[in-house]
């Protein structure tokens, strides 16, 4: 049988996460109720919820998945070869010539298209 047992931190990070996402409704519900108040004021206290919603939820197992998944990521693209300027012009010269050349081949298509459409409507006599 491959059952897994539930652990207790894996219910306290169901628990941090419905917490956060309470706490961020909350934040936004008090955003819009004081709309008296200067709006930098509530944009700061809609920040610092965030913060804090951010700051529980990286404590929790899906967090820190994220965080060595953003560390991983991070390492990856250190590892790219980048393009030079040069071939990066080339490239973006021949991606403009070829729009260039499918855009004209595509209106004469539809320039002789619709010739043949007026001239079998009897429009274009």
């Amino acid at each position: 049988m491959n059952t897994q047992a539930e652990t207790p931190t894996a219910n306290f990070d169901v628990a941090k996460q419905v917490i956060s996402v309470v706490l961020l409704v909350f934040g936004i519900f008090a955003f819009y109720h004081w709309s008296d108040v200067q709006l930098l004021y509530r944009v700061i206290g809609l920040l610092v919820v965030a913060a804090i919603v951010v700051g529980v939820v990286m404590t929790t197992g899906v967090g820190r998945n994220l965080l060595s998944f953003m560390a991983e990521s991070k390492q990856e693209v250190r590892k790219v070869v980048w393009p030079t300027r040069d071939e990066t012009v080339r490239t973006t010269m021949m991606v403009f010539a070829m729009v260039f050349v499918v855009g004209f081949m595509l209106w004469l298509l539809d320039m002789f298209l619709f010739w043949g459409v007026r001239f079998l409507t009897g429009q274009g006599v």
